[in-house]
């Protein structure tokens, strides 16, 4: 296990601030190698990613990948106007000019943001749902240049099918293969112009993305009640794209709520190191976290968002920062008995490696729960339908329906969780830490840790491809073993590793797809040290056999 840095929880030292100029040099004047598969694109569960320094984002990168993109959408027949949105990584402003000049040689129809600013992922979904809404050709899809949380250096370019949410694996497997053809070929084939004449052409659309969702946030969270309790907030945007949006919403609404930090910083300076003293916007890390935490006695609740403010932090005054789990616990239980309109027949999705105190509180409620593998595109089906009340995942991602039981978004919304935390507090008098320990105090209180173990590439090549039959546990931490899953048990989709759950715990491990580590979660509903005898018997059991 990994252990914590020293600077962990601290402000950034000057001498570990990213250097920007060279990061956007590297951008334009660093030729990624086609055979080098570091240097290759690469769409994970959030699209590609890299730091412009490794070679791994680099303007080849973004051109290959965005005639690819123009490619598929031509194979689809997608020939609606395609919302382009980026957060505020230092890449993603010379990214986003190098994809306008592929997109404006082939004639798509791009939507930025009005004023050059930055746009959510949750608001790109938001319209591409809205735009797309009782259509049937000439459809919307969407590109969200961001990286997420990851580091300063990093960039990243993720696309959004006309469903809003994030792209299935066949549609990112061809983006994936097509792009790296580009590369090997020297962008033979790249249709490109000139960054003016792709501005001067008149299909890059100024467009209003902040006025149609702020004025639509009120039919998903009930933002009159937070209001009417003088509920006390305490917002951090972290420096992302949500750091313009909160201002009109707080003012249309009349929320008691101060944006605590309200800087754009390409080096993000104002942040405090993370667990291995990197900078990260990561909202559900306690060392990331520090400052707003420190914050917490001013506030009822207090909430952030990563950089793309897909994601969520909730910190408040009785509990700190809450695992991301215990809150989704929360959110689901409060939700599903504050909307009657909500259909009797919603559903509960969560990841394969979520809490089973999830499990509990969807049998307690007497609702369906499906458990799917990793990556919110599982989750994109039932949001859409309203299949899916809620859909969560442990790494703080999560959406839910309007409060009339239709669409929201089908991709993950940190700024609906944030505000939802405040609704529960006004409408149950006890913020999310208490209502957890009641929680808890009925069906449980699990104990839950993720730790990333060393392994070489065919060590996690054993891991993907392990079987039950080969695994062979029959008992786990004393308790016999119930269920061992290489596929998840909602979809019936590999998850690309292995689940071995007993009454009382459970622990499941998949290769991470960008280090060298395979990803150990497990969780006990007895106590620490039972949690601890889990991992290491998951450990041993691993090792026999990858």
């Amino acid at each position: 296990m990994a252990k914590t840095d020293p600077a962990a929880g601290k402000p950034i030292a000057n001498a570990a601030l990213a250097n920007i100029p060279r990061l956007i040099t590297a951008y334009y004047a660093l030729k990624p190698d086609p055979h080098e598969p570091t240097q290759r694109v690469a769409f994970g569960t959030s699209g590609h990613r890299g730091s412009s320094l490794k070679t791994g984002f680099n303007e080849n990168h973004i051109l290959a990948t965005t005639q690819a993109l123009c490619d598929y959408r031509r194979q689809q027949g997608l020939d609606g106007p395609l919302f382009v949105g980026i957060d505020t990584h230092a890449l993603a402003e010379p990214a986003l000019a190098s994809a306008l000049e592929v997109f404006g040689a082939n004639g798509v129809e791009v939507m930025i943001d009005k004023d050059g600013g930055y746009t959510p992922t949750p608001v790109i979904s938001h319209a591409i749902i809205s735009y797309n809404k009782g259509r049937t050709s000439h459809l919307a899809d969407g590109v969200v240049i961001t990286p997420s949380h990851n580091p300063p250096e990093d960039g990243g370019y993720k696309y959004n099918p006309p469903h809003g949410g994030p792209a299935d694996t066949d549609a990112t497997a061809e983006i994936e293969r097509q792009a790296n053809v580009y590369l090997a070929n020297d962008l033979d084939g790249v249709s490109r112009i000139s960054y003016r004449q792709a501005r001067q052409r008149g299909s890059v659309h100024p467009h209003d993305y902040l006025t149609p969702y702020v004025a639509d946030l009120a039919n998903v969270v009930d933002l009159d009640a937070i209001k009417s309790a003088g509920i006390k907030i305490g917002i951090d945007p972290l420096g992302g794209a949500a750091v313009h949006y909160w201002a009109p919403i707080i003012e249309r609404y009349g929320l008691d709520a101060t944006i605590v930090n309200d800087v754009v910083d390409p080096t993000f300076r104002f942040m405090t190191a993370d667990w291995d003293g990197k900078i990260r916007m990561d909202c559900s890390s306690p060392y990331a976290m520090a400052s707003l935490i420190g914050m917490r006695e001013r506030f009822d609740v207090a909430f952030a968002n990563d950089t793309d403010a897909d994601r969520h932090g909730i910190v408040t005054r009785t509990g700190g920062l809450m695992n991301p789990n215990h809150y989704l616990a929360t959110a689901i239980s409060y939700l599903f008995a504050h909307r009657p309109d909500w259909r009797s027949d919603a559903a509960i999705g969560k990841t394969i490696v979520s809490s089973s105190m999830i499990d509990r509180v969807a049998r307690k409620l007497g609702r369906k729960l499906v458990e799917t593998p990793v990556g919110f595109k599982w989750f994109v089906e039932g949001l859409g339908s309203g299949g899916f009340g809620f859909a969560g995942e442990e790494s703080a991602g999560a959406s839910f329906l309007k409060r009339d039981g239709t669409v929201w978004t089908t991709d993950k919304d940190g700024l609906i969780l944030g505000l939802l935390a405040a609704e529960i507090m006004a409408k149950r008098g006890r913020d999310p830490s208490e209502l957890y320990k009641e929680l808890t105090a009925e069906l449980g209180a699990p104990v839950y840790a993720r730790i990333d173990v060393p392994a070489s590439p065919p060590q996690k090549a054993a891991l993907k491809a392990l079987t039950p039959e080969q695994l062979g546990l029959k008992e786990l931490a004393g308790d016999p073993v119930r269920a061992v899953h290489t596929k998840a048990p909602g979809n019936g989709q590999s998850f690309g590793g292995v689940k071995v759950e007993t009454e009382y715990g459970w622990f499941a491990a998949r290769p991470s797809g960008t280090e060298d580590v395979n990803k150990l979660y497990a969780e006990s509903f007895r106590d620490a040290a039972h949690l601890e005898r889990i991992q290491s018997e998951a450990q041993a059991a691993l090792a026999k056999v990858a």
